[in-house]
Formats: C-alpha cells, structure tokens, sequence
C-alpha cells in the first residue's frame, strides 16, 4: 500500500527540520569548523549518505534557514498591487519585517538568533555561500523589475542596501543593546536607503 504524497513530504520535512536543527544546535555550541559531518549524522540519528540527499555541502546545514526568503524580493515586486512602484514594494516590505523583527532584517535581539548571524558573518566558508544565495536572489529580482543593466543594477542596489541594512542591525544588537533600542535607527536607516533607491 502506498503512503499517501502530503504524509510523505510532511515526513521528508520533518527529517530535514530535524537534521538542519541538530547542526544549527552543534555549531552554536562548538563553533562551525569544529563539528563535522558525522558529528551531525550521529546528532540526528541518521547515516552520512542520508544526510547529504537532505543538504548537499556542510555550509547548506545552517545556511537553509536563509531558503524561506530565497527569491523573496522578485516575489513582493511581482505581487505587488497596481499602482505601487517596486522600490515602494520592497521598502514597505522590509519596514513590515522590522515590524514583525524578522531575523532577516538583523532587527532581532533573541541570543540563538545573533549567535547565528556572529557565525554566518564571521565563518568566510559561509558568509561565501550566503553571498551565493545573494547573487541567485539578484538575478532573480532583476528579472522582475524587467530587462536590460538598468533592472540588474536597481536588483543589485536593492540586495546591497538590505545586506548592509541587516548586517548593521546585528551589529548593533550584537554591541549589547536590544531591538527595541535599535528600532528607530534601523527605521530612519531604511527610510533613508530606500528614499536614495526611489
């Protein structure tokens, strides 16, 4: 009797949570060079080969988290509503995730949360494969706002100003203060990036 898809996926998901958990859990602890790859496969109760159908290199382990806003931006310029300018688009949508202290915007305070970021921006292994997620995103977001340099280079500025943007709201936290202290700086600063955008 076959199991049916949606179980089967919820399953494949769940592993996958698991596994991505498990090596999230060990490099906050030990630091990303010092764990390896079997470490992790033990952590989770699986073998080595199972672990590499879930994440095919080590740096995918915690750079997955990143996958939920993969192709985020093309998305809010081609769901935006009529009338409404890109670089509108994307401002409000960045302010909406201050608002909600989306990780991604660096404007989140929890300890695990800027741990993580110290180890992506501090691993080069990693911070080069993140930069890789960046340069998909570009193209991606080049492609919805149309053809030509002039979408490439508005994708590039865009992608640019919220790295710089995130990295310096982690920074901030990271010096010891909280996000609600940061929070009108990370606000003036977005207006500002965004403003110079439009």
């Amino acid at each position: 009797m076959s199991e049916p898809v949606g179980l089967r996926a919820r399953k494949k998901e769940r592993t996958r949570d698991a596994i991505g958990d498990a090596a999230v859990t060990l490099f906050l602890e030990r630091g990303f060079e010092q764990v390896s790859i079997n470490d992790i496969a033990a952590a989770a109760e699986i073998s080595k080969p199972t672990l590499f159908r879930y994440f095919p290199t080590k740096e995918d382990l915690i750079l997955h988290r990143f996958a939920d806003h993969q192709g985020e931006a093309a998305r809010v310029v081609r769901d935006r509503g009529p009338g409404t300018d890109p670089m509108t688009a994307l401002h409000r949508h960045f302010r909406a995730g201050l608002d909600r202290n989306d990780p991604v915007t660096g404007l989140n305070d929890h300890p695990e949360v800027v741990a993580f970021h110290r180890l992506v921006f501090t691993t080069p292994s990693l911070a080069g494969r993140l930069a890789r997620y960046q340069l998909e995103d570009e193209e991606t977001l080049a492609d919805a706002l149309g053809e030509g340099v002039r979408a490439r280079l508005r994708a590039a500025q865009v992608l640019a100003v919220q790295r710089v943007l995130a990295r310096t709201n982690w920074q901030r936290i990271a010096e010891g203060r909280t996000a609600a202290d940061v929070r009108p700086e990370a606000v003036a600063d977005a207006d500002l990036a965004f403003d110079q955008l439009g």
